[in-house]
């Protein structure tokens, strides 16, 4: 069980130490990735040796967030700390290896299964990247243009580019400070939600042909299959950003997104209204998140995985 940090405490204990290998989650998205580089940056500003770390390849979109610091970080850490994850299995296969010397977690997940030594946990924050901002700022470090675009990333991301609940006028004002420190928000928000590529759009095509609609038209499920990316030709990077689709249908409470993967397994991502608790939803299945967006992985086969959501769904929803 982890030690709660306060945001002093964890820029204490971040300054303490000289290696610091920075772990973001599997599937990487914005605020895994911009809350790592943004804290990476701020820890090489300090004179430490600091790398970002993650299980999967990280997408071409997200290589502004690394184009002056690089990857595959080449020294033995004395220090781990893990950003953006809620529960230590989401680190992935590659990044297993450490699940048992993670030193600090820094969170805004209110479903953290606290697995760290020690857990810097705000979940009424929008975006880990939030968190950051505070501890590189209680580090001493003046928060850079590169620092700032990975905070920006980190919020817009999470917030749907500030359309979700979870938007507050607190994150409105730290995405301020980033564009006044030179952030270019158009950039960034057209590379994150506007531009698809060709094999993105013939995915949706499929994925939105795979629609169906339970419990009297309040749930709608969509199934991406390992064969629909495939003859797609879709990457890792253009699976990201589906699991809204579902959910922007009228009169729909739980939208659910079902990812096959290469084993059979499937990642289930659910997105909510204010009906239902998404999060609830998930840890009947073995995962959680935030109250409009969860996820959890579950066995296959895909009907069979239909069903095992279905009845986690019906049981929040009613």
């Amino acid at each position: 069980m982890s030690e709660p940090v306060s945001v002093s405490k964890a820029a204490a204990l971040l300054r303490s130490s000289d290696n610091i290998l920075i772990l973001t989650h599997h599937y990487p998205d914005g605020d895994t990735l911009g809350s790592g580089f943004a804290l990476c940056y701020a820890l090489r500003a300090l004179g430490k040796n600091a790398g970002v770390n993650c299980s999967d390849s990280i997408p071409d979109k997200y290589g502004f967030l690394y184009s002056n610091i690089g990857l595959a970080p080449d020294f033995e850490p004395d220090f781990i700390c893990a950003v953006d994850t809620a529960d230590v299995k989401l680190l992935g296969e590659k990044l297993s290896i450490y699940a048992d010397d993670i030193d600090l977690c820094i969170d805004h997940h209110a479903s953290n299964t606290r697995f760290a030594d020690s857990l810097l946990l705000i979940p009424e924050y929008a975006a880990t990247a939030m968190i950051i901002a505070e501890v590189i700022r209680e580090m001493g470090v003046v928060i850079d243009l590169n620092m700032a675009t990975g905070i920006y990333t980190g919020i817009a991301t999470d917030t749907g580019c500030f359309k979700y609940s979870n938007t507050t006028s607190y994150t409105l004002r730290m995405a301020a400070d980033m564009l006044d420190l030179g952030v270019n928000s158009e950039i960034i928000n057209r590379a994150m939600f506007d531009v698809k590529s060709r094999a993105r759009v013939e995915l949706e095509k499929l994925a939105l042909e795979s629609i169906r609609f339970y419990l009297n038209d309040r749930c709608a499920i969509m199934r991406i299959m390992v064969d629909m990316i495939e003859k797609s030709g879709a990457g890792e990077d253009d699976l990201e950003g589906l699991a809204p689709l579902s959910r922007q249908i009228e009169g729909v409470y739980v939208g659910v997104t079902m990812r096959e993967k290469t084993d059979g397994s499937f990642k289930v991502s659910v997105r909510t209204g204010n009906h239902a608790n998404a999060s609830a939803i998930c840890a009947k299945l073995g995962g959680g998140g935030h109250v409009r967006a969860a996820g959890c992985t579950i066995d296959g086969p895909a009907d069979r995985a239909v069903e095992t959501v279905l009845e986690a769904v019906e049981a929040v929803i009613g």
